[in-house]
């Protein structure tokens, strides 16, 4: 079974214009088939986006973690997480 993981990135520091939120994600290090990064506020991308995207891209089992940004230079999950299909 794929399985997708949504980052939901939440919290009230700011990320600067040099944050690359990407990359941050990436050194998480998340064990996955397919990884997608929302930040909260965002208009054009939100978790159903991402959701909608993961299982049009086959992914059976689609969890979605939360993170905060620390330090305007990393994201840190906070261990809470939805499973949201399979």
């Amino acid at each position: 079974m794929k399985t997708g993981i949504i980052v939901y990135v939440v919290g009230r520091e700011r990320t600067g214009k040099d944050f690359d939120v990407v990359e941050a994600v990436k050194d998480l290090r998340i064990k996955a088939d397919r990884v997608e990064a929302v930040l909260s506020g965002e208009d054009h991308f939100d978790v159903m986006d991402a959701w909608w995207m993961l299982t049009t891209k086959g992914m059976k089992k689609v969890v979605c973690m939360l993170a905060e940004v620390v330090g305007n230079s990393r994201i840190v999950l906070t261990g809470r997480e939805l499973r949201l299909c399979g």
